[in-house]
């Protein structure tokens, strides 16, 4: 017997726009290409507004409604969310991170709504708290089915939750190319910018400045290559309190006038374009946008062989995989890059097909909907 989902209303709790946030921006759009009523509950902090999420999902067409949360427990929240979720009556309440899994799980049963689905976004070692892995066992008594957004991701919530196996599925990611897009002069804009020449080499990291993120192991490991390499240089895009160590770092390492903190970009794609090589030392990460985003733009890149990344990376063909904590792997892996143009524009080309083939929106969005539509089974997830 087939579910009948016409009505789905995804629930999130909002700080700003990340990952899940874009992914879920996605699926949504996606799901009502595909003539699903798709809509977003997003829970804010004291009720502040996101005005960026507020905007893509204007521009996307999905509709949009807030609730604030009060903290990590807020008595006013599930009652309040209880209610409006009888009112709307959707067929299927799909939540995205521990918040929205606390709130939303459990307002969605006492609102009578047919089926439930959580999605599992990362590794974080949050997640291995007591409180949260008590939280997350009592969830998976309530939901129909879960999405791991990479395998690697399904082996933890497996290890840490207990999560029965046949009821979470691996579902991965998906871009679509086309909404990656640059100045066709994005390379020698940013180099004008920085005051380089159009010749200069540049190794780039996106992403916050965060110490799981592993910035330092990449200024470590690019010190070691400045003198084969003196014309390349180091940008880093983003913003996060390890910021000022990071400067700091750079400067103790002779390698400051190499490097540059681009801080915080809206749209990081003219980024992506102006590199040669994206650099992401990471301890973990539960998926990865930024690969697909580079591989879009047919980018190589040298990251860590840790959580998906070698599910999203594949080494040799697309980039190249080191340890984590090595800089001097990492010096290697840029050494390589770096001194074979070719074989940079073979890795960027094959993410590219790979890319197109592999991570796709569409197909995120069948796969979502196939889990939906067989939720009335013991196992939902062998259909898949």
């Amino acid at each position: 017997m087939s579910a009948n989902v016409q009505r789905v209303i995804h629930v999130i709790k909002i700080a700003g726009v990340a990952g899940a946030e874009r992914h879920l921006l996605a699926l949504a759009a996606g799901q009502r290409a595909q003539g699903v009523d798709a809509r977003i509950w997003a829970l804010l902090a004291e009720g502040r507004r996101v005005p960026a999420f507020e905007e893509m999902t204007r521009a996307r067409g999905i509709p949009l409604e807030t609730l604030p949360i009060r903290g990590h427990f807020d008595r006013h929240l599930l009652p309040a969310l209880t209610e409006k979720l009888y009112d709307a009556a959707p067929d299927l309440v799909h939540t995205h991170l521990l918040h929205a899994d606390l709130y939303g799980v459990n307002a969605a049963r006492a609102a009578g709504v047919p089926y439930v689905v959580s999605s599992r976004h990362n590794d974080n070692r949050a997640l291995r708290h007591l409180l949260a892995r008590k939280i997350n066992r009592r969830m998976w008594q309530k939901v129909d089915a879960g999405i791991a957004i990479s395998e690697a991701v399904r082996q933890f919530v497996l290890r840490t939750e207990g999560a029965p196996p046949q009821k979470l599925c691996t579902i991965h990611y998906g871009l679509d190319p086309q909404t990656v897009s640059a100045p066709t002069d994005a390379r020698a804009r940013l180099r004008a910018e920085l005051g380089l020449s159009e010749s200069t080499l540049l190794v780039g990291s996106v992403c916050r400045l965060i110490p799981v993120k592993r910035i330092d192991d990449g200024l470590r490991g690019f010190a070691h290559i400045v003198g084969d390499f003196p014309a390349v240089h180091y940008v880093i895009a983003g913003t996060g309190p390890q910021a000022p160590a990071l400067r700091r770092l750079a400067h103790k390492l002779g390698i400051a006038e190499h490097v540059h903190f681009l801080g915080w970009r809206d749209d990081p794609s003219p980024v992506f374009a102006a590199l040669d090589v994206l650099l992401a030392p990471s301890l973990r990460e539960g998926f990865g946008l930024i690969f697909l985003e580079a591989m879009a733009l047919g980018v190589p890149i040298v990251a860590t062989r840790v959580s998906a990344i070698p599910e999203v990376v594949a080494d040799g063909e697309t980039g190249w995989l080191v340890p984590p904590r090595d800089p001097a792997a990492i010096a290697a892996a840029l050494r390589q890059a770096l001194s074979d143009p070719k074989r940079r524009r073979a890795f960027g080309q094959a993410g590219r097909r790979r890319l197109e083939t592999r991570f796709t929106v569409q197909r995120m969005v069948e796969r979502t909907l196939t889990l939906y539509r067989h939720l009335d089974s013991s196992t939902p997830c062998a259909t898949l």
